[in-house]
């Protein structure tokens, strides 16, 4: 029961924490800009993507032998049917999945022999840390994230686990031996 609560007050720690870093900072926005000339740019890719929503890479990299030329490149993800306002299913998803990390967090912190507050939050800090390097420095390094969006998300979602490790820490005390 204490791995329940732990895991639900974690995970709205974190939402909490994930709605002040994107709508009260500008954090949320780091590396990300308005593409120019959107309505033209959008009508373009509508008529040759059409009704497939996909992620699309350009150009295609090819794996078969390494060049140092360059071109035009980038990572776009299309949805011919993108909402223009904020779902309410968004913010269902997105405390699901903060509920969710905060679980297996709290499950990973009740194995180990961590006494110490402060080591425990510790503990679930680098977890979010782990997170944010084998995702962000990824699409930084393959994908040419902005290195701005990549400190800048890596910065939210490391805060998010140290947000969520100040809760869990403190619902999941150390067991004292019998």
């Amino acid at each position: 029961m204490r791995l329940l609560i732990a895991g639900l007050l974690g995970g709205l720690a974190m939402f909490v924490w994930s709605f002040v870093a994107h709508d009260l900072t500008p954090l949320g926005a780091y590396g990300v800009s308005p593409l120019p000339n959107e309505s033209t740019t959008v009508a373009n890719l509508a008529s040759s993507i059409g009704d497939r929503h996909g992620l699309y890479v350009f150009p295609m990299p090819s794996s078969a032998k390494p060049s140092s030329a360059t071109a035009p490149g980038g990572l776009l993800v299309f949805n011919p049917k993108f909402p223009t306002a904020l779902q309410p299913s968004y913010l269902v998803a997105e405390f699901v999945t903060e509920v969710v990390e905060s679980l297996l967090a709290a499950w990973l912190l009740m194995q180990t022999a961590l006494a110490a507050y402060a080591m425990r939050v510790v503990f679930v800090t680098v977890i979010g840390l782990t997170g944010a390097i084998v995702t962000n420095v990824p699409y930084w390094n393959w994908y040419s994230f902005p290195l701005d969006y990549t400190v800048g998300y890596s910065f939210i979602e490391v805060v998010a686990f140290l947000v969520a490790g100040l809760v869990i820490a403190a619902v999941l005390r150390p067991r004292t031996a019998a």
